[in-house]
């Protein structure tokens, strides 16, 4: 069964065959930690994750390196620094911003269900293989000093004799309608409009480093030199993925591609591009001004990750998501009657057919299809509980147990457990009384409280009522 893998810079879907299958290497965009991360966000965290897991599954878990980086230098982080720590000297507030938002976001996406990387890598830890690559680009001529900035040439790239790709080809852009769809900064200092920043002076009190290509004055990394420093250092000048949202593909991702094939001279940064779809609310671009913008902790304090996880996964990964509530309320009935048949079962070998669809480009929604079937295999034969579990295990289900699931959902309800029962046993003594009206009223009761509730019987054939909490 081949694992195929739609690759954006080919613009079609390929057979993934790594540069070493006793390595697979994946670097994925991470956060710039200056707030708490958005469900847009979310949706890269668990998209990778999934690819990690399919490709752990594939491969062995000891032979796949995951690196998600962590921007930690920014004009947004140094404005949240002066912002909320005034008293502090700037670089200290700046270390007690990006640990406090590092830490939310490390929360958030293990609330997801999302695995930890192999390697989170911080952009200022890695200043020396920024300067390294700024060198290498100042003396093979695709970049230039001019007033204390470094600066990349697009059109030097290009019009390089060698096996380098073609700028904008990434994006399927030329350089003019680079220029015409983008926000170019414009400055005196730059030979073309499309020249980009790899190195700046800093201004007073923000953060420095010595600079790169005999700069005397102190300066600061442009943000796309930070990827390909970090990617450089963790997995090599060449390797098998690279990941992030769409909006990352320009200019992001083309100014990777261009920095690290011009500084090492390759035709390719990464095997395959990956690129997950964009997220919108109710139909609307998810804004601060529409009223619609969530955090990933603002929808943690209302349903359990596994819930936000698989309403993400009901959609594949490239196509456009539309976050609803009721697409959320949906998940989390499912997920309740998953848990229900499941989370205690000895879990198997996942199901082929979903394994097949995570193999057709993480087509989590006909594996969502598959799932439901196993669902209802489920019920009749514990050989498959036993795949229908392993096959949730696989795609970041079941990290609880059935009776924690359950005590989450009373927990959150705010119903009293202890006065359930009481009125359970009342019912269950008003039925043996054979007193119904009362054992109706009773039910009611339950009913209004939010409370379900299930008479059967127990292994030895005497009445029991269970309950649950109602969504």
């Amino acid at each position: 069964m081949e694992l195929r893998l739609y690759d954006t810079l080919s613009r079609e879907k390929r057979t993934f065959v790594p540069l070493d299958a006793n390595n697979v290497r994946m670097y994925v965009c991470g956060p710039t930690v200056y707030d708490f991360a958005h469900i847009g966000n979310g949706r890269a965290a668990i998209v990778f994750d999934v690819l990690f897991r399919v490709l752990r599954h594939r491969y062995g878990a000891g032979h796949v390196t995951y690196v998600r980086n962590i921007t930690d230098v920014d004009d947004k982080i140094n404005d949240r620094a002066a912002r909320d720590f005034p008293g502090l000297p700037l670089n200290e507030a700046i270390r007690k911003v990006t640990e406090q938002t590092y830490q939310q976001y490390q929360d958030d996406v293990t609330a997801l269900g999302c695995l930890p990387p192999t390697v989170q890598p911080r952009a200022t830890e890695h200043i020396p293989e920024m300067r390294a690559i700024i060198d290498k680009l100042v003396a093979g001529g695709f970049a230039y000093v001019a007033e204390d900035h470094v600066l990349f040439s697009p059109q030097a790239m290009n019009a390089a004799n060698s096996v380098l790709p073609r700028y904008g080809a990434l994006s399927n852009r030329s350089l003019d309608e680079m220029i015409a769809g983008a926000r170019v900064d414009v400055a005196p200092y730059k030979k073309d409009n499309t020249d980009f920043v790899l190195w700046k002076p800093s201004k007073p009190g923000e953060p420095s480093w010595p600079s790169p290509a005999g700069i005397a004055a102190q300066g600061r990394p442009g943000w796309h030199i930070e990827c390909s420093a970090m990617a450089w250092k963790h997995l090599g000048e060449h390797f098998d993925i690279h990941g992030g949202g769409i909006d990352l593909v320009f200019p992001h991702h083309e100014n990777e591609v261009a920095q690290t094939c011009c500084a090492f001279h390759r035709e390719r940064m990464a095997n395959t591009w990956m690129h997950n779809g964009f997220l919108q609310v109710e139909g609307e671009k998810m804004s601060k001004s529409l009223g619609n913008f969530f955090t990933i902790r603002d929808l943690l304090a209302d349903w359990p990750g596994e819930v936000l996880r698989l309403a993400m996964l009901k959609t594949h990964y490239r196509s456009p998501l539309d976050w609803t509530a009721k697409a959320t309320e949906e998940a989390a009935k499912t997920l309740d009657d998953w848990y229900a048949v499941a989370a205690d079962a000895e879990p198997g070998a996942p199901s082929p057919a979903m394994v097949e669809a995570l193999y057709d480009d993480l087509n989590t929604a006909q594996a969502m299809a598959v799932l439901h079937g196993l669902r209802s295999a489920a019920s009749s034969s514990e050989q498959s509980r036993m795949e229908f579990a392993g096959s949730l295990r696989l795609l970041g289900f079941l990290a609880e147990s059935a009776a924690q699931w359950e005590g989450r959902k009373q927990q959150a309800s705010g119903v009293d457990a202890t006065a359930v029962e009481a009125l359970i046993a009342e019912r269950t003594a008003a039925r043996a009384r054979k007193e119904f009206k009362e054992s109706d009223r009773i039910r009611d009761q339950l009913a209004a409280m939010g409370v379900a509730i299930k008479d059967g019987k127990d292994a030895e054939g005497k009445p029991i009522t269970t309950w649950e909490i109602a969504r």
